[in-house]
């Protein structure tokens, strides 16, 4: 089955501001023990969602109910820093988000989650700010990437995103997986690999 291309997201959005956002922070590493990635929605940001004394969900972003459905999270700098676990881009993906908004982004983490098909986006923190808030107070509020264009648009205002030439054109020609483009290649594999003498 062909991978879809990735052209726009859009959805409305949840402010989880600060900079240097860890992967340790997104998964704590005692959800990784797991087989597939199918579960890890559970674990995302639970030691900033959930109290370890109380066992209570804390007032984290994550935790209000105005929030529920988002699709994109605004974030700041470095986010998805620390250990390049692939499992922290997964647990966002998994938890229904499809793009982040960041002011940069930790290098491993951004290639992770470009595979999956979730557009890591970077914007001025000015910009990021003013979204942020104005989603505080209209929560939903329907926000659109264009990765066409690198906008982000919402009411009546936009600003300018920016993203790698190289995820731009995978994400937008859907091929951003290697893994799926090999699968769905397999004959032409077959077939060259039939031809080679040492094989």
């Amino acid at each position: 089955m062909s991978l879809p291309a990735i052209t726009q997201v859009a959805g409305t959005a949840v402010p989880v501001l600060g900079t240097d956002i860890d992967t340790d922070r997104i998964i704590p590493a005692r959800f990784m023990k797991c087989v597939t990635f199918d579960d890890l929605a559970e674990g995302m940001f639970y030691d900033v969602k959930v109290n370890p004394e109380t066992g209570e969900k804390t007032d984290h972003p994550l935790n209000d109910s105005k929030y529920d459905g988002a699709s994109i999270i605004l974030s700041g700098s470095n986010f998805g820093c620390g250990s390049s676990r692939e499992h922290a881009p997964q647990s966002i993906y998994r938890s229904g988000f499809r793009a982040i908004i960041a002011e940069s982004f930790a290098e491993i983490f951004f290639g992770n989650s470009t595979t999956l098909g979730m557009p890591c986006v970077c914007a001025s923190h000015a910009d990021i700010t003013a979204l942020a808030d104005f989603v505080a107070k209209m929560p939903k509020t329907q926000i659109t990437i264009n990765l066409e264009t690198l906008k982000v648009e919402y009411a009546d205002q936009s600003f300018t995103v920016t993203l790698p030439d190289s995820a731009q054109s995978a994400l937008t020609t859907a091929k951003y997986d290697p893994l799926a483009e090999l699968l769905e290649n397999s004959e032409a594999i077959a077939k060259t690999a039939d031809g080679l003498a040492y094989v």
